[in-house]
């Protein structure tokens, strides 16, 4: 197919498995990039069999993060995947540290036969550890848990491998970077990333409360630790985001709850000291009458609220506002990548393949 896109004639060989690798290069393949996934013979990307629920005889975990590629079964010890590596502008990895030195295939190896090489590689803890970096095991040890579930509760980690997706974003984001230096410089460089920092980044106002005054958070529920009222609250007959982020919302929230001035409520950092009274007061209120007559007459009045939805609703609703969140891919469907780019949209061209789909039997890989 005719290459189009952004970046189209980058081509990236993606050695990645399972989840934060696989997902960037999916962005970037979205974008017009040429991605060769070179997967182990016989059982492919770990991800392939993590179900069910299946489609179309793959995982829907495989599919998720990995449309717009090819596949080439390929063992690291094959030649090929250093030739393939070797011509690309962008490779990708995920092994433990060490794992593709081995075979010659890391970016001190690569960078000397192909100095443009843009070598992005993502580990659970950095370059000096071997640990595994899984995204449950980095919710945990890098804090998320510790501020996730109910006060008092036991910790608990976020209904989908956040750490993960996270990690592949930042990894987008630096291969992309060193792709625009490359361009002005000819230069290409070496891209790390790593789940556990990428985490720490990523608790942002809580890392940061951490990191200049000290505070370690704990769980909080649906609370929030510097913002009140922000939580979810009991309607008559289902659940409540009210999500105030400042004093007039907050004046709003009051004139539709009909609640008169209070002193302890007058600023955010008031309402945050008294915050148990506060959503006594609220809930009190609200659990009078059911979400779809609280929802019209706070967002008439500016107050974010809204229900908590299951995901049908979620998707349901994207539609409802014209954001096309399931689009065409071949004879079926994917979820549609955010990113809207008014001259170089996203693009939806190739299903996630079947294992060894583009393998040839010849001395080389097939030339993009």
């Amino acid at each position: 197919m005719t290459a189009t896109g952004p970046l189209a004639g980058v081509l990236i060989a993606d050695f990645g498995r399972v989840l934060a690798a696989p997902y960037a290069t999916m962005l970037l393949a979205d974008l017009g990039a040429e991605v060769i996934k070179i997967e182990r013979p016989g059982t492919g990307d770990d991800t392939r069999s993590w179900g069910p629920p299946f489609h179309d005889g793959e995982a829907t975990y495989f599919q998720s993060v990995n449309r717009n590629k090819r596949s080439v079964a390929l063992d690291l010890s094959d030649r090929r995947a250093v030739e393939l590596a070797g011509r690309a502008d962008v490779v990708v990895e995920n092994f433990k540290p060490g794992t593709m030195a081995r075979f010659g295939l890391d970016y001190e190896s690569l960078s000397r036969g192909n100095p443009g090489l843009v070598y992005c590689s993502v580990t659970g803890f950095g370059a000096k550890s071997d640990m595994p970096g899984y995204d449950l095991l980095i919710q945990a040890v890098g804090g998320l848990m510790s501020v996730t579930g109910e006060e008092g509760g036991p910790p608990l980690k976020t209904g989908v491998a956040l750490v993960d997706v996270l990690t592949g974003l930042h990894a987008t984001v630096g291969i992309l970077a060193a792709l625009r230096h490359r361009d002005r410089t000819g230069e290409g460089q070496l891209v790390e990333v790593d789940l556990l920092s990428t985490l720490l980044a990523s608790m942002v106002n809580q890392s940061s409360g951490y990191a200049l005054a000290g505070v370690v958070p704990g769980r909080l529920g649906n609370r929030h630790p510097s913002i009140a009222p922000y939580q979810v609250f009991p309607a008559a007959d289902a659940e409540l985001v009210v999500a105030v982020g400042n004093d007039g919302q907050f004046a709003a929230l009051c004139e539709v709850l009909d609640l008169p001035p209070d002193p302890r409520f007058a600023r955010n950092a008031d309402r945050v000291a008294h915050v148990d009274d506060l959503a006594s007061l609220l809930t009190a209120r609200l659990r009078t009458r059911p979400v779809n007559h609280w929802i019209p007459l706070l967002t008439a009045r500016g107050v974010p609220c809204g229900p908590v939805n299951d995901l049908a609703a979620a998707f349901g609703l994207a539609a409802e506002l014209g954001l096309d969140p399931i689009v065409p891919l071949g004879d079926g469907v994917t979820v549609a990548n955010p990113i809207k780019l008014s001259r170089t949209p996203p693009r939806y061209i190739r299903r996630p393949p079947k294992l060894a789909e583009h393998t040839v039997p010849e001395h080389t890989v097939e030339d993009r």
